[in-house]
């Protein structure tokens, strides 16, 4: 039963998580996922399959905007994305909403029934 519910929970921070990561500097996709996962223990561990269509609606959005590295050597050139400040402004929106949304959970949660 947890692990469904546990996706539903998880799919409305993505977005907020992301812009946090690239807020003081650009990342190509596998650092993002690297530190999602990283950073929470393990209980942020997403698949390009989940992360790419992130970045996408995103960019989309315009809260971030992404470039194309050169190669250097043998090194394939990756996709960097860059928050916007549009991104940054965004994001602290986001965290005033999470921060009101779980202050409330949290509340309920502790109420006696």
């Amino acid at each position: 039963m947890q692990g469904r519910y546990e996706q539903q929970m998880k799919k409305g921070v993505l977005e907020m998580l992301v812009l946090k990561q690239l807020e003081k500097e650009e990342r190509y996709g596998y650092q993002l996922i690297s530190q999602l996962r990283d950073k929470s223990g393990g209980m942020f561990s997403l698949k390009e399959g989940t992360l790419y269509p992130i970045l996408y609606r995103l960019e989309d959005d315009g809260l971030l905007v992404s470039r194309w590295s050169q190669p250097k050597g043998k090194e394939v050139s990756r996709k960097y994305y860059v928050i916007t400040e549009e991104g940054k402004e965004g994001l602290k929106e986001l965290a005033a909403l999470w921060q009101s949304f779980s202050g409330q959970v949290s509340k309920m949660m502790e109420e006696e029934a």
